[in-house]
C-alpha cells in the first residue's frame, strides 16, 4: 500500500503556490472518482477545472522512491495542482475505492517502465571519454592556475589595508578569466575576497575598528585559501596530466575547489556509495551567496547507521532561479537505496537518486543521540585536526551531548558531563540566521542532558573555537533554531 501523509506531498511540491492552490481543490470538493489499483500502488481520479471536462490525474508509486505524476490539465509543473490534491486526500483519509487499473494509463506505465529498464541498462555501460578534449581542458586549468597565482599575488602586494572598491571592482572583473578557465570556484574564492570591501552596491562604507578587524581577519582567511589552491591545484593537475587515464583522486576535494561537478555516476563509479541508508535532516537553511551568484539550499542529515553529519545543497544561480525548485525542511526519515557521497571533510556533501520517506520515531531519536559526542574536548580535538587542512570547511558541524546550557556573564555557555565548556556565539557565521537569542525562549528541559546540533568555528582574534547552535534534539522532538 501507498504510505504518504501531508508532509510528503509538501516536500513534493515544486513551490508553495503549488502545494496552496492543491489543498485548496480538495477543500472545494474538486476531485472525484477517487481510486486506488488493486494492487495498492496509483492513485487516480479526476478533479474539476475550468473547462467542462475535468482533468484526469494519477500519482503511480510502482517505483515508490521516484513516484510518476501524470495529468491530462495544461501545467508544465510536476506534480501540478491536481496530482497534488489527489495525494492530500489519500493522506487526509479520503474514500479511495479500489479498481483496475485504466487501459490508457497502464499502456503509459508499461512505456515508462521500459524506458527506466532502457536507461538502467546505458548506465552500466562504460561512457567513452575523449582523451584529448580532456587533456586541453587540465592544461586550461594549469594556465588558469597561472592568472589565479598571479592575482593572489597582486592583492599581497598591494596590502588589505590599501583596498578599495575600485581595486575591489577591478580585481573582480580580471577574476572572471577564470571562468573561462574552467575554475569557477577559484574565481569565487577571488570574488569573495574583494567583496569584503565593497556593499551589494559595489561601494565601501565605513567600518567601526571592531567591523574592520573581523575584516582583515577574514581576508588572511581567504589569502591563505586561494594560497593553498594554487598549490594544491597545480599539483593535482600535472600528476593528472602525467596519469594516462587522467583520473580523478577522490582522497580530497581539491577536484571540487577547481570545479569538477560530480556527477551520481562518477561517484559511484569510484565506489562513493553506501547502500540501504536512512537519512534524518536535523537543520536546514537557505542563504544569498553573493560570490556564488547563487542561493544555496543546505540541508544538515544524520545518517542513521553511522552517526555521520553530510549535507546536500540545492544551488540555485541567480540566472535560472524561475527553473530550479528550491529545497525545504524535511521532518521525515529519508530511506536511500545508493547514497553517494563526495569526497573529503568532516561533513561532505551527499546526494541520491531517490528515496522513500518513513515516520520518524521514537527508536530514532534514540539513535540520533546515541551518536552524539559525549566528549566536548575529544570534539574540539577532532575539529581541530579538521580546520588544518587550509582548503577544509571553516565551521564544521558535530552533534554534541550536554549537561545543560546557561549564560556566563553575557554569553551563552553549553557544558558536557565531564564539565568541559563551549562558548556560543552567532558571529563569523553567517549562513543561517542568529539563534542564540532564541534560547531563553526555549523550556527548561530542552536546555538539560540533551543533544546540539552544532557549527563549530574558530575565532582567530581570541584564538578560540566557538559554536553557533542549530539544533536541539530531544528524546522527541528537533527543536530547530535556524530555519
Amino acid at each position: 500500500m501507498i504510505a504518504i501523509d501531508e508532509a510528503f506531498v509538501d516536500a513534493a511540491a515544486p513551490d508553495t503556490d503549488s502545494s496552496k492552490n492543491g489543498r485548496a481543490l480538495v477543500l472545494k470538493n474538486k476531485l472525484s472518482n477517487l481510486h486506488i489499483s488493486d494492487e495498492g500502488d496509483i492513485l487516480f481520479g479526476e478533479c474539476a477545472g475550468s473547462g467542462k471536462t475535468p482533468y484526469s490525474c494519477s500519482a503511480d508509486f510502482l517505483r515508490p522512491d521516484q513516484p510518476t505524476y501524470r495529468c491530462s490539465c495544461p501545467s508544465r509543473k510536476f506534480p501540478c495542482k491536481h496530482n497534488l490534491a489527489l495525494m492530500y486526500a489519500y493522506a487526509q483519509k479520503k474514500p479511495f475505492t479500489p479498481a483496475p487499473v485504466p487501459a490508457d494509463l497502464q499502456a503509459k506505465r508499461e512505456k515508462q517502465t521500459a524506458r527506466v529498464e532502457k536507461k538502467a541498462e546505458e548506465a552500466t555501460k562504460p561512457k567513452k571519454v575523449n582523451q584529448a578534449a580532456l587533456a586541453k581542458k587540465v592544461q586550461a586549468q594549469l594556465d588558469g592556475i597561472d592568472v589565479l597565482e598571479r592575482l593572489t599575488h597582486d592583492l599581497v602586494r598591494l596590502g588589505i589595508g590599501n583596498m578599495n572598491p575600485k581595486i575591489a571592482t577591478d580585481i573582480a572583473n580580471q577574476a572572471n578569466q577564470l571562468g573561462d578557465a574552467y575554475l569557477p570556484s577559484a574565481r569565487v574564492a577571488l570574488h569573495r575576497y574583494t567583496q569584503l570591501f565593497t556593499n551589494p552596491y559595489g561601494t565601501l562604507e565605513k567600518q567601526s575598528t571592531a567591523q574592520a578587524e573581523q575584516t582583515h581577519t577574514e581576508a588572511l582567511t581567504l589569502l591563505a585559501q586561494l594560497h593553498a589552491i594554487i598549490k594544491q591545484g597545480r599539483t593535482y593537475l600535472n600528476k593528472r596530466l602525467e596519469d594516462p587515464n587522467l583520473a580523478l583522486p577522490t582522497d580530497s576535494s581539491i577536484a571540487a575547489w577547481l570545479g569538477h561537478a560530480w556527477q551520481l555516476a562518477e561517484l559511484k563509479a569510484h565506489g562513493l556509495v553506501e547502500t540501504d541508508a536512512e537519512l534524518v535532516q536535523l537543520a536546514f537553511n537557505s542563504h544569498d551567496d553573493r560570490a556564488r551568484q547563487e542561493f544555496i539550499d543546505t540541508g544538515i542529515w544524520m545518517t542513521l547507521g553511522n552517526g555521520q553529519i553530510r549535507v546536500t545543497q540545492t544551488l540555485r544561480p541567480y540566472k535560472a532561479l524561475k527553473f530550479i525548485k528550491s529545497e525545504d525542511s524535511f521532518f521525515q526519515v529519508a530511506q536511500v537505496k545508493e547514497l553517494c557521497v563526495y569526497p573529503g571533510g568532516l561533513n561532505p556533501r551527499m546526494r541520491w537518486d531517490a528515496m522513500v520517506p518513513r515516520p520518524l520515531e521514537a527508536p530514532d531519536y534514540a539513535t540520533i543521540r546515541q551518536h552524539a559526542r559525549p566528549s566536548f574536548a575529544a570534539a574540539v580535538k577532532e575539529v581541530k585536526n579538521t580546520l588544518k587542512a587550509p582548503l577544509a570547511d571553516k565551521t564544521p558541524i558535530l552533534a554534541l551531548s550536554f549537561q545543560r546550557i546557561g549564560k556566563v556573564g553575557d554569553t551563552f555557555v553549553v557544558e558536557d558531563a565531564a564539565g568541559e565548556r563551549l562558548a556560543m556565539t552567532d558571529t563569523g557565521m553567517a549562513e543561517e540566521p542568529p539563534s542564540c537569542h532564541l534560547l531563553p525562549l526555549l523550556p527548561a528541559e530542552a536546555l538539560t542532558g540533551q543533544v546540539l546540533l552544532a557549527r563549530f568555528h574558530h575565532d582567530l582574534d581570541t584564538q578560540k573555537l566557538r559554536i553557533k547552535p542549530l539544533s536541539l534534539i530531544t528524546a522527541s522532538n528537533t527543536i530547530r533554531l535556524t530555519l
